[in-house]
């Protein structure tokens, strides 16, 4: 693992509804190249927002935000950096109905420019990585919500990423279906050094990462957060 750090987050703030909502208030993170983080707080305290900012689905007010490189906080286009370095998976898987699970996964794949053959075969390499081989030609109301997530993590690994980020992603599924869901990000973990920064609210969920982070308030909370400690049920 390298010790230097992939994602930078120094004094980060963001609001919304002109300032009366202040989402995040100087957040400091240091994510480390290979590293799985959770971070984990009650209900509000700017964890999706934190991650949203990460993903360049969002501009933060002030602060200092690179990832790999990138300085996310200029005011230029950041659609090379959302297409090439970053994967993201939400809760809900946000596949599109009527596409096959292999159209779905090569919808990344538009931005880099590869030949059709070339997209099915990508999509058929990432599909079998998750488990779903001779699943391609599937609709998500074919597949279960544990294959619907996988299907949307093939999608997230499309581009190769720097780094994977997950907004509760095991949160709609049952326990079994979220437990195969965390080995597998654990495995790609392992075998590719994939960079994972998950926001969970399920204790259970936080344990099996390498550090966890907590927020309050919009900012890094400085108390430890051990795994076997309660986490808030609302996120």
């Amino acid at each position: 693992m390298s010790s230097a750090p992939l994602v930078v987050v120094h004094g980060l703030a963001k609001s919304y509804e002109e300032g009366r909502i202040k989402a995040l208030r100087g957040m400091e993170l240091e994510v480390a190249a290979g590293e799985f983080v959770a971070i984990v707080g009650p209900s509000g305290c700017g964890k999706s927002t934190l991650l949203h900012l990460i993903a360049a689905l969002d501009r933060p007010d002030a602060g200092e935000l690179r990832v790999a490189d990138h300085d996310l906080t200029k005011g230029r286009d950041l659609s090379h950096y959302r297409a090439r370095h970053v994967g993201m998976i939400f809760q809900l898987h946000n596949l599109l109905p009527s596409l096959t699970a292999s159209e779905n996964v090569q919808i990344p794949l538009f931005e880099l420019g590869l030949r059709p053959r070339e997209r099915r075969e990508r999509a058929g390499e990432l599909l079998a990585l998750v488990g779903l081989e001779g699943r391609e030609g599937n609709r998500p109301p074919e597949l279960s919500g544990g294959e619907r997530q996988r299907v949307a993590i093939a999608r997230a690994l499309a581009n190769d990423p720097a780094v994977l980020l997950a907004d509760e992603p095991t949160g709609s599924l049952d326990s079994e279906a979220g437990a195969r869901i965390l080995e597998l990000l654990e495995r790609l973990r392992r075998d590719r050094g994939l960079t994972i920064v998950l926001v969970t609210h399920d204790a259970d969920v936080a344990a099996r990462a390498d550090r966890i982070v907590r927020m309050l308030d919009g900012r890094l909370d400085p108390r430890p957060a051990p795994a076997e400690e309660a986490v808030p049920a609302s996120a």
